[in-house]
C-alpha cells in the first residue's frame, strides 16, 4: 500500500516559530558561548540515536536568547535536522533532557509537530530511512550546495498514513531501538567498571596487597616505568578514502572511532587505535581485524592488553605539532607507562577480560538488531507490512 504524501510543513504545529532554522550571521557566534545557560544544539548532539545526546553542549545567556534568539528556540519533543555538515542526521529532543528549551545552532533546523496530524517518532524513522537520506543527498548533489535549506525541508514530501498506523509503525521500530539502548547502557556500565578498576589499582595504587608493598621512586616495589615506545610502538594507519571502501565485515577506524567498513582488514585483532589527527589522543579497542586509516596510529596485537588500553586513556597526549594539529609519534613514544609486577598484571587482565567479552557480545547484538530494524523500516513505511 502506498500512503498519500504531504509536504512536511503541513504537519507543523500552528504555534509561532514551529518550523525554523538557526540564527543568521552574527546573531550567534562562538563568542556568545558560555559554560551554563540555555543549551545550544549542534551537530555533535545528533549522533546518539533517536534522541539528542545530553552532553557536549555549549550554552548562551538568557539575555542573549531574549535579545536575538527567541525565534530559534526548540523544546522537548521537537525534531531537529542537520542543515549543513553531516547531512541526513535527525533526532528528537527528549522529554527528560537537561532543559525545557534549547537554541538551534546555525547548522540545524527544528520542527514542532502537530500531534493531531502526525506522530513525531514516525517522522523521525522516516527521515532515517534510506529513501529520505538519499533524497536529501541527491538534492545537495544536484544543487552543488553542500547543505539543505529550510525551504527544501518545508517542501519535502513525506508519507502520511493514518495517525494510528503511524503510531503502530513507530512502536514496532522503537522496540528494536529500546533493546539497542538497553545494551548501550549495559556496555557503558561495563566500560566504566573496568576504567574504575584500572584507576583504583594503577593510578591510586590501591591494588590487592598494596598495604604490604613499599613505594620506591613513585611506583610500587617490583614495578617499572617504561617509555611507551619501548612497551608498544605506534604504527601508522593506511589511507582508505571513503570512495575506495567496499562495505564488508571489517571496521574502518578513524580518530573519531568506527567510520565505516571494508572487505579487507589492514591489521589483525585485537588492536588498540590512537587518534593522530583530528580527535588527537583518542583511544579505541578493536577486538577484531580492522583497517586503521591514516588519521590514527595502531598497536600490534602482540603488544596489546587491556592494561595498556586503559593506561593509554590516562596518558597526557598533548597536541605537539605546530603547523598541523596532531599527535607527534616521538612525543607519544616518550610518555611513561607503569608496568606492574606479573601477578597484579595477570589479575587485572583476568578480571577485565570477561567484561570485554560481554561488551563484544552486546555490540554484536546491537549490530544484528540495527540490521533487522533497517530491513523492516522501508517495508513498514511503504505499507508492504501491515501493522
Amino acid at each position: 500500500m502506498k500512503w498519500r504524501r504531504q509536504k512536511l510543513e503541513s504537519l507543523a504545529s500552528d504555534e509561532p516559530y514551529s518550523f525554523v532554522g538557526g540564527p543568521f550571521g552574527s546573531k550567534l557566534t562562538t563568542r556568545d558561548y558560555l559554560e551554563e545557560g540555555v543549551p545550544v544544539i549542534r551537530g555533535s548532539n545528533l549522533n546518539n540515536g533517536r534522541f539528542l545526546g545530553m552532553s557536549d553542549f555549549v550554552f548562551v545567556s538568557n539575555s542573549k536568547v531574549k535579545k536575538d534568539l527567541s525565534s530559534n528556540l526548540a523544546k522537548p519533543g521537537d525534531l531537529v535536522f542537520t542543515q549543513r555538515g553531516t547531512l541526513g542526521q535527525v533526532a528528537l529532543i527528549p522529554e527528560n533532557g537537561i532543559s525545557d528549551r534549547y537554541v538551534v545552532s546555525q547548522s540545524q533546523m527544528k520542527l514542532t509537530v502537530d500531534e493531531h496530524k502526525a506522530d513525531r517518532l514516525f517522522l523521525y524513522y522516516y527521515f532515517t530511512s534510506r529513501e529520505a537520506v538519499e533524497r536529501i543527498l541527491n538534492y545537495t548533489s544536484s544543487s552543488g550546495v553542500p547543505h539543505i535549506n529550510l525551504t527544501v525541508l518545508r517542501n519535502f514530501e513525506v508519507p502520511v498514513p493514518p495517525l494510528q498506523t503511524q503510531q503502530a509503525i513507530a512502536g514496532v521500530l522503537s522496540t528494536y531501538d529500546d533493546l539497542i539502548e538497553n545494551n548501550r547502557r549495559r556496555i557503558a556500565l561495563l566500560e566504566e567498571a573496568a576504567r574504575l578498576l584500572y584507576r583504583e589499582w594503577f593510578v591510586h595504587l590501591r591494588f590487592p596487597g598494596h598495604e604490604h608493598v613499599r613505594i620506591v621512586d613513585g611506583v610500587p616495589e617490583g614495578w617499572e616505568k617504561k617509555p611507551l615506545g619501548d612497551v608498544a610502538p605506534l604504527n601508522y594507519g593506511k589511507a582508505l578514502k571513503k570512495d575506495d571502501r567496499v562495505s564488508g565485515p571489517f571496521p574502518v577506524y578513524g580518530s573519531s572511532g568506527v567510520v565505516g567498513t571494508h572487505v579487507k582488514a589492514l591489521v589483525p585483532g585485537p588492536t588498540i587505535i590512537v587518534g593522530r589527527k583530528g580527535n588527537v589522543g583518542s583511544v579505541y579497542w578493536s577486538p577484531e581485524d580492522c583497517h586503521p586509516i591514516d588519521t590514527v596510529y595502531y598497536i600490534d596485537s602482540s603488544r596489546c592488553s587491556f592494561h595498556l588500553y586503559y593506561a593509554l586513556q590516562h596518558m597526557s597526549f598533548i597536541n605537539t605539532d605546530v603547523a598541523v594539529p596532531g599527535l607527534n609519534r616521538n612525543f607519544a613514544h616518550s610518555r611513561s607507562v607503569i608496568i606492574p609486577e606479573q601477578k597484579i598484571y595477570r589479575s587485572f587482565e583476568d578480571t577485565v577480560t570477561p567484561m570485554h567479552s560481554q561488551i563484544d557480545i552486546l555490540h554484536k547484538e546491537n549490530v544484528a538488531l540495527a540490521q533487522a530494524r533497517d530491513l523492516l523500516l522501508p517495508r513498514l513505511m511503504n505499507g508492504e507490512i501491515a501493522v
